[in-house]
């Protein structure tokens, strides 16, 4: 492959030069302009797209938002954005906005006059407001949530579908009653899943019951709440979907309390395989998702919009859960 000071030896000029004609520097004598052109187009050289947008702005960082930072989904996926941007020479700014739709918007506000070189989201809502970056033409990549406000490039898990798998293997292994611990309203992932607990039982013939679903925040304290409303009615369910390891825990705490055990007495399906859920005991059966990949790919994709090199128009990647069956699903 051609390299610039291959260009340059064969114009007769310096590397300075072939770099000046090549961002279409007015200093450059026309003479030698075209001595490059016919250069580059001998050896059929290809400019380092990457290289030239870096030099246009001011800093070689990324920002990446996402919704929580002691999630071990995003954990993941921060590790993975990371591994992909070092190794291209980029710094990643992490921003936690913790579901918080105003947070979110000061760290939008802060990457676009920071001049950031693009930013990677998990947006609060699929109405996420990202007019500045927008207008400073900062490039954006969505990962795990879609953004309807921006045409961009979105990396996803396909969630409705895993969702019903899980509910399918919940009746599969004998339960009667499967309720689901669903994510706020208006966030993708959380509307996903809940279709998809829906899906799977209408596929298995049960009956569609409102009371069997709660849905509240991402967090201990959500999923704790949630159970302790399910599991004390007088009906309570002999199953749970729970739509994120975070609300597994309290959960599972809640279970504790009312000397519940899973699997036992209640079958537990969770999404994301954190790294605590084959220390319990039963093991705790998961929709495990690709996050370590999903980060890697929303920095390629990011890398490749800076570099003017990514698709013309937008791209949704959609990749696929595993469900790991363990303990806490087998009775």
């Amino acid at each position: 492959m051609a390299t610039i000071s291959d260009v340059a030896a064969l114009a007769g000029v310096s590397t300075a030069t072939v770099s000046r004609a090549l961002n279409g520097k007015s200093t450059v004598d026309p003479t030698l302009a075209e001595r490059v052109a016919r250069a580059v187009a001998e050896l059929g050289y290809t400019p380092n797209g990457l290289a030239r947008s870096l030099r246009r702005r001011e800093t070689a960082v990324l920002a990446l938002i996402i919704s929580d930072v002691e999630n071990p989904f995003f954990t993941a996926i921060a590790r993975g954005v990371e591994d992909t941007a070092q190794a291209a020479g980029f710094s990643v700014m992490l921003c936690n906005s913790d579901e918080n739709t105003a947070k979110e918007r000061r760290y939008v506000e802060v990457a676009a006059q920071e001049r950031l070189a693009g930013v990677i989201m998990s947006p609060t809502t699929a109405e996420s407001d990202v007019r500045p970056l927008l207008a400073h033409g900062t490039p954006i990549v969505t990962v795990d949530r879609r953004l309807e406000a921006a045409d961009c490039d979105a990396v996803l898990v396909d969630s409705r579908v895993a969702a019903r798998d899980a509910v399918r293997h919940l009746v599969d292994r004998g339960y009667e009653r499967i309720a689901c611990v669903a994510g706020p309203p208006g966030i993708t992932t959380a509307d996903d899943r809940l279709d998809g607990y829906r899906d799977g039982l209408r596929d298995a013939g049960r009956k569609l019951s409102t009371r069997l679903v709660r849905r509240c925040e991402f967090r201990e304290t959500g999923g704790y709440e949630a159970a302790k409303q399910l599991l004390t009615r007088a009906d309570p369910p002999d199953a749970l979907l729970v739509s994120s390891s975070t609300m597994a825990i309290g959960v599972l705490q809640a279970m504790a309390e009312l000397g519940l055990t899973s699997g036992r007495d209640v079958g537990i399906v969770s999404f994301d395989d954190a790294p605590w859920t084959t220390l319990i005991s039963p093991t705790l059966t998961v929709v495990a998702q690709p996050a370590h990949s999903m980060g890697q790919l929303a920095a390629r994709l990011l890398l490749d919009r800076i570099g003017g090199s990514g698709s013309p128009a937008a791209t949704t990647t959609t990749m696929a859960a595993q469900l790991i069956v363990r303990g806490s699903s087998t009775r």
